[in-house]
């Protein structure tokens, strides 16, 4: 009955693995790329590599932009500040106008501005080209693209919810789970395989459950919502309101003017009540006597992506209400489960930890989409000795195995050079970024499609290998501050150089991968030649 129960936990491992790992592979890289995806922001605005941070404290960064806001954003409803910080060198201005009589409204802010400005001068920063940056992929991760975020949530949340069961029917039918972790066996065909699935899964395998589970909770109310239906009778803003408590609502304009007041100070008393820095700061009806100032503390202290803020008087500075200091266990439990898939509470070592295990996340599907090719190869390996093609199911798989593991690298590659390439004043020049990732991608894809062969591998590894690798030498060539200047001359942002150097070391990762599956010898090709592909198992050595 043990064994039984253990088989049939192997066969649900298998089968909710497979079904969804190509797009589970797409959602583990943008996921993995997001955790530094200020970084690869600064990386695509080259405009800014020049604007070291200033070392200015956020009191001086909080009045030098108001200063900029009361000379630029007249007659504004709202003011938009993001101080600078670790990741962030610049400091960020926005502001909303009402729209004027006879013009579009264009959303519910109006005309909304915004810009880069030094946090020391508040001289505005060169105009940065347009893109999406890291911003993309993170969106991309949970939300895909090209379709509705609805949909693309409710995709990956399936997807999600058979990984997780993987995962768990994958604990259950190993039976030396503990022992395989430091067993790896090289050049021994489908067993090479099963060591790095399980040494991919093992060895980060509280981030695997902790990094599905959290992705499936924070979206909750979306895939579960009958149980606050049920309760409120409906009413969802009557549940959100009980469970997630904030401020009543902005308050509305007197219509009288009078000055705002000065924000240094206010950034002082919140910054001395919470022991950390304040990251933002909106103000309602700025230059009018109902006018109100919100300061929101900088991420990092807590796991909770729920971070405290306060709100004051704008006129005379008083202190109206403070907010997220003791949350309700709801509100609390929901911000610690985002805030562990986010990882914002993480420090540079943490982050890079973090990022390592979602690199193990995507060698763990990869090696397992892999896994099952060899396997249904060697089944069939008595037809394809008697020169029968191999299956519909095992050519497609191999296929999209091609299209994604090696597919999805040239994609991230084509993402990245079209940001350089593309002329910096064209059209909705961040859309033709994102159609050059797409773009890439499908093309990998279909022409993995017409011969999944040992060729087409080594062809897409090699041209992941080439657009990855060659991004330190284009950004020699496109901005002043590089790896190079950063190593030796101690010039430019560390965040650009540490980019360049991690797709350095991806791009000769893959550049290793295509150069160990060079051509066979004669005799092994001929040998190949009836099955009409080589197997996995021999070709993929270098994973």
């Amino acid at each position: 009955m043990k064994e039984g129960f253990r088989q049939s936990m192997a066969w649900l491992h298998t089968w909710s693995g497979l079904l969804v790992c190509w797009i589970l592979l797409l959602v583990f890289c943008a996921g993995t790329a997001s955790y530094y995806r200020n970084e690869i922001t600064l990386w695509m605005q080259p405009e800014l590599h020049g604007a070291a941070a200033s070392d200015v404290t956020t009191e001086v960064a909080a009045t030098v932009a108001q200063q900029a806001m009361e000379e630029r954003a007249t007659g504004a409803t709202r003011w938009f500040i993001s101080l600078p910080g670790e990741r962030n060198p610049a400091t960020q201005l926005g502001w909303s106008k009402p729209s004027k009589p006879g013009e579009k409204k264009r959303g519910r802010r109006g005309n909304f501005h915004s810009e880069k400005a030094d946090p020391a001068t508040g001289e505005v920063l060169s105009k940065p080209r347009e893109t999406r940056g890291g911003e993309f992929l993170y969106r991309l991760h949970f939300d895909l693209h090209y379709m509705s975020a609805i949909w693309g949530r409710w995709i990956v949340g399936f997807c999600a919810m058979f990984m997780f069961v993987s995962i768990i029917s994958g604990i259950v039918t190993h039976k030396r789970i503990f022992k395989d972790l430091f067993t790896f066996r090289p050049k021994k065909g489908q067993r090479s395989w099963l060591d790095a699935h399980n040494v991919t899964a093992v060895l980060a395998l509280p981030y695997h459950i902790m990094i599905t589970y959290t992705g499936l909770v924070t979206l909750m109310f979306l895939y579960m919502p009958s149980g606050a239906t049920a309760a409120y009778k409906g009413d969802q803003d009557a549940f959100f309101a009980e469970a997630f408590p904030g401020r009543s609502g902005d308050s509305k304009p007197a219509g009288v003017a009078a000055p705002l007041t000065a924000l240094a100070p206010l950034v002082r008393q919140a910054e001395q009540r919470w022991g950390g820095k304040v990251e933002r700061i909106s103000v309602n009806h700025p230059g009018d006597a109902n006018a109100t100032i919100t300061l929101t503390r900088a991420g990092g202290r807590d796991m909770s992506s729920k971070q405290p803020s306060m709100e004051f008087d704008g006129v005379s500075g008083k202190l109206l209400s403070s907010e997220g200091d003791a949350q309700p266990g709801a509100a609390a439990t929901q911000g610690v489960m985002v805030g562990l898939h986010v990882a914002h509470f993480g420090g540079p070592l943490l982050r890079a930890l973090f990022f390592l295990s979602g690199l193990a996340g995507c060698a763990m599907v990869a090696t397992g989409a892999l896994l099952w090719a060899v396997k249904t190869r060697q089944k069939q390996a008595k037809a394809l000795a008697a020169g029968k093609r191999a299956s519909f199911g095992l050519r497609l798989v191999e296929a999209l195995n091609i299209g994604a593991i090696a597919g999805i690298p040239i994609a991230f590659g084509a993402y990245f050079w079209a940001n350089r390439l593309l002329p910096v004043a064209m059209e909705d020049r961040s859309k033709e970024e994102i159609a050059c990732f797409f773009g890439a991608w499908a093309l990998a894809t279909i022409i993995a499609q017409l011969r999944p062969s040992r060729a087409m591998w080594r062809m897409q590894l090699a041209a992941g290998a080439f657009l990855l690798a060659s991004l330190p030498l284009l950004n020699v060539f496109t901005t002043h501050a590089h790896l190079g200047a950063t190593l030796f001359l101690g010039r430019g942002p560390v965040a650009v150089a540490a980019f360049d150097l991690v797709v350095l070391v991806l791009g000769l990762g893959l550049a290793y991968a295509a150069f160990k599956l060079k051509p066979l010898p004669v005799k092994a090709a001929k040998a190949h030649k009836a099955t009409d592909a080589v197997k996995p198992a021999q070709t993929m050595e270098a994973a």
